[in-house]
């Protein structure tokens, strides 16, 4: 190619990088460039909140208008700020790598609690534009006062300096690609399983003209074609329900152990709670239609939920049963009791990590008062263990639940973690364990039988559309006395809880993850 070729770019900082990315990428492929700034709406117009702003592609527009007049050769944009259709006559040549998708929170450290979920402290105020993270935040944190938030990425991060705000959300690829010193906040980073990305979120997409056919060959050497079609399905979704950059909607899709699995979370409006779905497919053909037929107003739910397990008022899941009118049947079928009332101090002084594998067994050894070096490491399972342990003011140094969601695989990965180290194990008297056992000889491990389990007597039966397990024990408890009804359907919380149903030959549901709001996804996701 012997033409120069024009990139044509907001003038922010991370536009600049983002649009300084794509031009090195292109001279490593022999092609020169030059870069033209161009201002849009959504830079001019600083006092209106995003979803005030006249039509869609208000980061876009302009960008586009120059493409098709000549005046660049190539837009370069965060594929999220892009409407789901092109403009006629352009077209998306290239999609860049994705970077980490995840939202994430910088809070000052003053008013960080990591007690709270998402470590914000109680009654904090969080800014943010984004009616998809309003939405989220609310559901998960509705204690939070969220106040509007415009302007570029460091913009946002001097406001938060000033203390305007308790804390901030952005998008954790603008801060990594802009190499931010965070060092002076606490970061939180919310995994896109958990807290659910706007579509296509860290990924650039790369817009030119139709009809330059020689310009698109040569940008397929820096077309990634995995995340074209990972993305495909998260604009799809977007596409399909007609929504724009305001719209409460967040998708994530990504290819995992040779499945699709994709997330999305949707709401009316910023201050209605989102539902919630999690998929799995072989191939992505007709997955953002099936997601989206999800969240059809016809659908049918349950009209009746039995869990095993007791739910707080507040709970996330009992709130997202309510919305749909879903009566809830919540009690747990097992009791347990402490089998120790006094700790070795001794102990605690020589472990290098404690590795949590239950809720009761975090809630059983902080009753004991335990105390704690500075250079003690925790671990959990997952999420919900890992709310509980920040309850007592302590974060995990490795959640199981970012390594996998079988326990066999993230006892491997925690024994790569901790392998020649001193290991304590507060657990129940007959415990399974499986992470123990993935240890290496090298490893010291100091089992803990901390509680017990026992039966109720008499556990009386449940008439529900869905039943849902949250143990082995608890499946146990009620198949002493009971049987399923036809017509019952099954969801697991854990694959040993699930286990039980393979022995018996009966089908269920597995949440992603094994907490509230992957509970809250399962439900959702059932046909009826």
């Amino acid at each position: 190619m012997n033409r120069k070729i024009t990139i044509g770019t907001r003038g922010s900082d991370l536009a600049l990088w983002q649009a300084n990315f794509v031009k090195d990428r292109l001279a490593e492929n022999g092609i020169e460039t030059e870069i033209k700034i161009i201002k849009t709406q959504g830079d001019s117009i600083l006092n209106l909140r995003l979803d005030k702003l006249e039509g869609k592609g208000f980061f876009t527009k302009e960008l586009e208008e120059e493409l098709l007049t000549g005046g660049i050769d190539i837009a370069v944009h965060s594929h999220k700020d892009l409407p789901t259709q092109n403009p006629v006559g352009l077209t998306i040549a290239a999609v860049s790598k994705r970077e980490n998708p995840a939202d994430v929170l910088l809070i000052l450290k003053e008013c960080a609690d990591v007690r709270q979920k998402l470590s914000v402290k109680f009654g904090g105020t969080v800014g943010t534009s984004s009616n998809r993270r309003k939405a989220q935040l609310l559901a998960i944190r509705p204690d939070l006062e969220i106040e509007d938030l415009r302007g570029n990425v460091p913009t946002r991060i001097e406001k938060l300096r000033d203390e305007d705000y308790d804390a901030i959300m952005l998008a954790k690829a603008g801060v990594s690609r802009l190499n931010i010193d965070l060092s002076e906040f606490y970061v939180e980073e919310l995994e896109p399983m958990e807290f659910i990305p706007a579509p296509a979120q860290g990924v650039l997409a790369i817009q030119i003209r139709e009809n330059d056919k020689e310009l698109f060959e040569k940008l397929q050497a820096i077309h990634d074609p995995e995340v074209a079609e990972q993305i495909a399905v998260e604009r799809k979704v977007l596409n399909l329900f007609e929504g724009g950059c305001h719209m409460p909607l967040g998708c994530y899709c990504r290819h995992d152990e040779g499945k699709f699995q994709v997330w999305a979370s949707k709401a009316k409006d910023s201050e209605d709670f989102p539902d919630r779905v999690f998929l799995e497919a072989e191939s992505t053909e007709g997955l953002a239609e099936k997601v989206v037929s999800r969240f059809a107003a016809e659908r049918k739910f349950p009209s009746h939920i039995f869990i095993s397990r007791h739910l707080p008022e507040d709970s996330y899941f009992r709130k997202s049963l309510a919305k749909r009118n879903i009566e809830v049947d919540a009690r747990s079928l097992i009791r347990t009791f402490p089998t120790i009332h006094k700790l070795d101090p001794f102990i605690l002084k020589n472990v290098d990590w404690v590795f949590f594998s239950s809720k009761s067994a975090i809630e059983y050894l902080f009753a004991l008062q335990p105390v704690f070096t500075k250079h003690t490491k925790f671990g959990v399972l997952g999420r919900a263990s890992e709310d509980v342990l920040r309850h007592f003011g302590y974060m995990p140094d490795f959640n199981g639940e970012q390594e996998g969601i079988d326990t066999s695989d993230i006892a491997e990965k925690f024994a790569e973690k901790a392998d020649g180290s001193m290991v304590l194990f507060p657990c129940a008297k007959d415990s399974l364990r499986t992470v123990q056992k993935a240890m290496s000889a090298d490893t010291k491990i100091v089992d803990l039988p901390i509680y017990e389990t026992v039966f109720e007597e008499q556990v009386e039966p449940s008439h529900a559309d869905v039943v849902i397990f949250t143990s082995p024990s608890n499946v146990d408890a009620y198949f002493q006395d009971n049987l399923l009804e036809p017509g019952q359907k099954v969801v697991c919380i854990g694959k040993s809880t699930g286990a039980r149903f393979d022995e018996m030959g009966v089908p269920y549901a597995l949440p992603y993850s094994p907490d509230e709001v992957g509970l809250a996804e399962a439900v959702f996701s059932l046909d009826f």
